[in-house]
């Protein structure tokens, strides 16, 4: 049993020097270095925070950089003139640059005081995360050990409060402190922990797992829309496969995702393995693919939108009409859009990727129309589902190739035009002549 580290122990850091660890500034981004730069030399402590020093430890390349720092938001904003604050519940400063990166800096929290929260009472849930505080007490509040860990500019050491280090060698994702108390306090907390186990290829530590299991329920209380954020996050982490894995086993699908069960029903029903598709979209994420939000959603709905299909046509003896679809789409999805209280031009996205969907896999289309078809706002998503679920099947690569063809063809979209594209030139007043003498 590995102990476990508590705030109230007043134990001093782990403290790694420069040449006993793996972090070089050659694989810092140069904004972050400048921000972090700035900070120190106005007399702050400015520290590297979060995923992107346990990236780096990991000799992997971090997507972001984040910073944190003693700080406050109006001070961060008075020294960098290209920044704002933004955040309600966390309120922070994103400092953005001229070849559009944003390097987020935070101020050090600590834990907040219950009394300043506005859950019910006996909840642990946080509400408002405004209540600052040191560098020991900005680890403690942090959600995992791995996230934890403090990149010093001032002397190029990495500072470690909760044994993150330690985890990271054992390659295993624990909560920080009590793991029922941090995923009460924010129930987001146990997706991120399959989130990480998944991409990192980690274990989840087995107390961790075990809140996780008792404390699922608590999901129903996240923001719809953190909720939201994290599943699409999720999926395109690379290893979405790997992730939702974690959260089947942890029971976490059968709260916020029982749709994603249908990719296990569709197998044993005879229509294809869509158990592949995340496998797919994790190759595609490893390829480069750009995947908006409303296609990966999407992923998620198709297999229990397909197996409701087959079970109407199978009752029906009768392929489905076109109209038929329509409703049964909408009528399928709308419980997901309702838990998660999806935007309404999102939910028009992923409806018609859906719908635009059933339309590429009917037989026999002439070229023209689908050259036709191709133009549609919908085409690009349901051409993208599509073709996940031919990789994943194995099935169909004629039609899609089809399908491919007949985008090439389509026209290019339009430019605007030059009356819009630029104002249009003063008309010149034609001047009168004087009037006659009376």
């Amino acid at each position: 049993m590995i102990p476990r580290v508590n705030e109230e122990n007043e134990a001093e850091p782990r403290i790694v020097p420069r040449s006993e660890h793996l972090i070089s500034r050659r694989d810092v981004s140069p904004t972050a270095l400048k921000v972090l730069y700035r900070l120190h030399h106005a007399g702050y402590r400015a520290y590297m925070v979060g995923g992107s020093v346990r990236d780096l430890m990991l000799g992997r390349k971090p997507k972001d950089f984040d910073v944190g720092t003693d700080a406050k938001p109006n001070e961060i904003r008075r020294l960098f003139s290209n920044s704002r604050i933004i955040g309600r519940r966390f309120r922070l400063v994103h400092v953005y640059f001229h070849d559009g990166s944003t390097v987020e800096v935070s101020t050090f929290r600590r834990n907040p005081d219950p009394e300043e929260q506005r859950s019910a009472p006996g909840e642990l849930l946080i509400t408002s995360d405004n209540t600052y505080g040191t560098p020991r007490e900005d680890a403690f509040r942090r959600d995992f050990t791995i996230n934890a860990l403090f990149y010093n500019v001032a002397d190029y050491s990495v500072i470690d409060w909760v044994g993150g280090i330690d985890d990271l060698e054992r390659r295993l994702v624990r909560a920080i402190g009590d793991p029922g108390v941090r995923f009460q306090e924010d129930p987001v907390r146990m997706l991120r922990a399959c989130e990480f186990a998944g991409r990192l290829g980690f274990g989840i530590e087995q107390a961790t797992q075990e809140a996780i299991q008792q404390h699922r329920q608590e999901l129903d209380k996240a923001s719809p829309a953190r909720v939201t954020e994290e599943i699409a996050q999720l999926l395109r982490c690379g290893r979405a496969g790997a992730a939702m894995q974690w959260m089947l086993d942890l029971g976490l699908l059968k709260v916020i995702l029982p749709e994603a069960y249908a990719m296990l029903a569709a197998g044993r029903r005879g229509l294809g393995d869509f158990g592949q598709i995340l496998p797919v979209v994790d190759r595609m994420v490893a390829e480069g693919w750009e995947l908006p939000d409303s296609a990966l959603l999407a992923v998620l709905l198709l297999p229990k939108v397909m197996l409701r299909r087959d079970d109407i046509e199978a009752a029906e003896r009768k392929p489905m009409s076109r109209s038929a679809i329509e409703v049964m789409v909408q009528e399928e999805i709308q419980p997901f859009l309702a838990r998660f209280t999806v935007s309404n031009l999102k939910s028009l996205q992923i409806t018609q990727a859906l719908i635009g969907f059933q339309r590429l896999c009917e037989p026999e289309a002439k070229l023209a129309e689908r050259v036709r078809l191709a133009r549609r706002a919908w085409f690009n998503d349901a051409l993208l589902l599509f073709e996940i679920l031919v990789e994943a099947t194995g099935e169909g690569h004629d039609a899609l190739e089809e399908w491919k063809a007949a985008a090439r063809r389509r026209p290019p979209l339009k430019a605007p035009e030059d009356s819009e594209a630029r104002p249009r030139p003063r008309r010149r007043r034609r001047r009168r002549p004087p009037a006659a003498p009376a």
